[in-house]
């Protein structure tokens, strides 16, 4: 799939459109996002996604359509198991909330900013060395036994090396003043806690293209169709925080299919490495729509069985 420079400025200049429209409508008039609001910028972020995606399979063929589709669902999904850090962090920093859209839009662009660096350097190690494939095969099939592992203790947030500089780095108010992220008290000037809480936001969700990139790396190695998947599922993303709400803590069994869907994509670099050494034959490189088959069916399982847990344990607590 070769991609002109002109269709790279396009597209980005296409997202960037988008987050702007964004920040007209909604966060123009900083206000608490209602549910309705949230799912329709949710449909239509969805649409958007779903529209660029047959344009890839009308424009480059049907093999980058799928590629694109099952790279965006995958990353997608692996976002809303991390809906429920992002609501631990708001939590822990006492957002107000009528600004958490603000503070979502702001850290998730600068996670997306930081992803192009790491897609960038994966794409270039991909292109010149097979071996690379084992390694994000290792980190996938390392994260997911860690999921399984990590199901049932208390989730707890606690700040990373990249906030603790920041908090080094200047005083922080103890209040929120607006959406002003530094203020002067008494001539001095000091962070507030919006930074602070926008710079944890972003660097959790750098954390998290620890395994989102090897992952979409393993159904595509197209830089172009994995920066426009993370893009339009980080995009998404923020809408979705505000739709589900309380709904992700109902999602169970999220983790285990994410777990085996991570399994599975490490298993698949492995097998395709090998098959670019020529190790195993043809039949055992899986291709895009087994990917795309398998995803689907583990998360409408995992998703069907979360939601019917939550909808027994609502009717005990009635009779109780």
């Amino acid at each position: 799939m070769t991609v002109p420079l002109w269709l790279w400025i396009a597209t980005i200049g296409g997202l960037l459109a988008l987050i702007a429209l964004d920040l007209v409508i909604v966060d123009r008039k900083p206000h608490e996002v209602t549910t309705g609001e949230a799912a329709r910028w949710v449909v239509f972020y969805v649409s958007c996604a779903i529209a660029f995606g047959i344009g890839v399979w009308i424009f480059a063929g049907h093999d980058p359509g799928v590629e694109f589709f099952t790279g965006y669902i995958t990353e997608y999904s692996l976002s809303v198991d991390n809906l429920f850090i992002f609501m631990i962090i708001m939590g822990s920093f006492k957002v107000p909330a009528i600004h958490q859209h603000r503070v979502l839009l702001v850290g998730i662009l600068l996670a997306l900013a930081m992803r192009s660096v790491f897609i960038a350097i994966g794409a270039a190690l991909i292109a010149q060395f097979v071996w690379v494939f084992f390694l994000f095969g290792a980190v996938l099939i390392w994260t997911a036994i860690s999921m399984l592992r990590g199901k049932g203790e208390e989730e707890e947030y606690h700040e990373n090396a990249v906030t603790r500089q920041v908090r080094r780095f200047a005083p922080v108010t103890d209040d929120y003043h607006g959406h002003h992220y530094t203020v002067k008290i008494d001539g001095k000037r000091m962070i507030t806690p919006m930074l602070l809480v926008i710079v944890a936001i972003g660097s959790a969700d750098l954390l998290f293209a620890v395994d989102s990139i090897p992952a979409i790396f393993g159904i595509t190695q197209e830089a172009f169709l994995v920066f426009t998947a993370n893009a339009f599922a980080l995009m998404g993303l923020r809408q979705l925080y505000f739709l589900l709400g309380g709904l992700v803590t109902k999602l169970v069994y999220l983790s285990y299919g994410l777990a085996v869907i991570l399994a599975f994509i490490g298993a698949k670099l492995f097998l395709h490495a090998l098959h670019e050494y020529h190790v195993v034959p043809d039949w055992l490189d899986i291709n895009n729509w087994v990917s795309l088959g398998v995803i689907v069916v583990v998360l409408t399982v995992t998703t069907v069985a979360s939601l019917a847990k939550a909808r027994r344990d609502e009717r005990k607590q009635v009779v109780a």
